[in-house]
This record gives C-alpha cells, structure tokens and sequence, in this order.
C-alpha cells in the first residue's frame, strides 16, 4: 500500500511518533528538522506522522539531578506527557534531551510502546561513521557529564573518553548552552566552537554534543561541525526514520 493510500486517521497509523520534547524547545524543533532532513521524502505521505508535546514546565533536570533533594524530579512530569502521546496515537517515542535520559529507565518501565535512547541511538552513530574506536570528547550538561551518562557505554564500547573539564564547562560550554535557551544562537556560536576546540585540543577524535542545545546553536552543515562533531540530535532522528522503515516494511506500506 502506497503512503497517499493509508487513512487519514493519526490512530490508524502504525508509524506515528511521539516527542518529548520543550526541554528545551528550539531543541525540539532541531530535532524536528532534523528528521525531515534524513528522510528520503518525494512527497508529503512519505514523511513520519509525529506527535509532539512541547512542555517548557518540565522540572529542570540538571538541577534535579546535582540537587535531588531540594529540586523535584522531572519525571513524573514527563510520564503524563508521555501517556499523552501515546494516548494521542504515538507507537514509539524519543525525548530531544539527554540529562533527562537518567530517568529513561523509571519511563520505560511500564511504557507499552518502544522508547528509542538517545545514547544508544549516537553509539550506533558513531560506528555507521566509522568511529568504531578511538578518543570522544564529550560536552553536555553539568549533570550528563557527572553521572557519565554517555561516558560509562561508551567506554563499554572500547572508546576512550575525555570530558570536559570545570574551565571549558564555565568558559564556553555552560554559557553557549544557557545563550540556545535564550534563542541567542549568533552568541552560543563562537563559545559553542571554543568548547568544540578545546577538547579537540585534549586529544579528541570527535566531539560527542551531549546536550541538544548545542547541535541546536552550531552550524551542524558546516564542514567543519560534520568533521569534528557528532550531534546525538540528528542520531536520535537516524533512529527514529529507521524505526518506521521497519514499521512499514512490516506493515506492507
């Protein structure tokens, strides 16, 4: 059955997918585009149908994690929003943001639809790139980096990891990330590229953006971005376009 062929009906879809997203939102909508991006589309029915809930009111996660017991924990919130989705007719969900990946097993635990991992998504990146060993840098978030969230797989997978350190976090990173949430994108850019360089300075073969505002606030078309980075954005949206190929090879479509 052809694309044009299917119903309407966002229920009767089997490919439809659920975002997680407004954490934060010019990331979501990174993510968005990106998924177009990687799809082979000619017409509009060959694109993903996607459901998206855009919540900026989401607990703030890294202050969650470095501080559980003065901050609330953002997952119950994201666990409504997530029963949303699928309630609206989502078959499988992503989340455009890694610091909230260390609740990703408490919202899979009873979840009745696949929930693609932003970090296993970028490991299977990194091989399809050729990246199969080597030296990572990583960037993210304070709590991403403190609780090695792509840190400990990564090294699982043979690579060795360097991360970035209190300087590159306070001079570049840490204000290029808080400059994307203020749609500041022509002030992230240059620190945003300092903290990219600082760790290729380290002895880095590539630079893991381990937060999604920081694909979000550089020129990820760029030939310099496409060398030295890996955006765990346009993984997650690799992951998603690859889920509903299957979907619908499965499915006849």
């Amino acid at each position: 059955m052809a694309a044009t062929d299917w119903p309407v009906s966002v229920d009767s879809r089997p490919d439809t997918l659920g975002v997680l997203g407004g954490m934060g939102p010019l990331a979501t909508v990174d993510l968005l585009s990106k998924l177009i991006a990687v799809t082979p589309a000619k017409q509009d029915p060959d694109h993903i149908p996607v459901i998206v809930s855009s919540e900026p009111h989401i607990p703030r996660r890294v202050a969650a994690f470095l501080d559980p017991e003065k901050n609330d924990a953002p997952a119950a919130a994201i666990r409504a929003r997530r029963d949303r989705l699928i309630d609206a007719g989502a078959r499988c969900l992503v989340m455009p943001c890694n610091t909230a990946h260390y609740w990703y097993d408490e919202l899979t635990a009873d979840c009745p639809v696949p929930f693609i991992h932003i970090v296993h998504a970028t490991a299977d990146e990194l091989v399809r790139r050729g990246l199969s060993s080597g030296t990572l840098g990583l960037l993210g978030t304070e709590a991403t980096l403190a609780g090695k969230l792509f840190e400990t797989p990564l090294v699982e997978r043979g690579y060795r990891c360097i991360a970035a350190d209190d300087a590159v976090m306070r001079e570049f990173a840490r204000p290029g990330i808080d400059m994307v949430k203020q749609n500041r994108i022509a002030d992230a850019e240059p620190l945003l590229r300092r903290a990219v360089d600082a760790m290729l300075d380290q002895g880095a073969d590539a630079v893991v953006l381990g937060c999604t505002e920081i694909p979000a606030g550089l020129p990820m078309q760029d030939p310099w971005a496409r060398k030295h980075c890996v955006d765990p954005t346009e993984a997650l949206a690799q992951a998603a376009y690859a889920w509903a190929c299957d979907v619908r090879a499965a499915e006849g479509l």
